[in-house]
């Protein structure tokens, strides 16, 4: 049986869970009410690549990620060029991307990994 590692944990969550070998960072969204997908995305990924950080990872160890867009038709295409341009080639993880209404008006993307540790 492995021990659970929580990393940022409050009375509601975890930041990152590490458990089973494996990263789980939670969905992760940009501050910044900026309406370009193209720098809130940027600015997810680059939450995400501290979180790995803490977790004594890097991004190569992606496993799996789901994103969440405000607008599919809109922000598809420019998400897509920032994450493209963020996942080192030949360690593209599962990934599933919807359109889903998000905690708050200005946020366009969410983002939530799975890494082995």
């Amino acid at each position: 049986m492995s021990d659970i590692v929580r990393i940022d944990t409050n009375q509601r969550m975890s930041r990152v869970v590490k458990a089973a070998g494996l990263v789980f960072i939670g969905g992760q969204t940009c501050a910044d009410p900026t309406p370009d997908v193209k720098l809130q995305t940027a600015k997810v990924l680059e939450k995400i690549d501290g979180f790995l950080e803490k977790a004594g990872i890097d991004k190569t160890r992606l496993v799996s990620a789901q994103v969440w867009l405000a607008d599919i038709t809109r922000d598809f295409a420019g998400m897509n060029e920032v994450w493209d341009a963020w996942v080192p080639q030949g360690c593209a993880p599962t990934r599933a991307t919807v359109e889903a209404r998000l905690a708050a008006p200005h946020l366009l993307v969410e983002i939530a990994v799975v890494a082995l540790a």
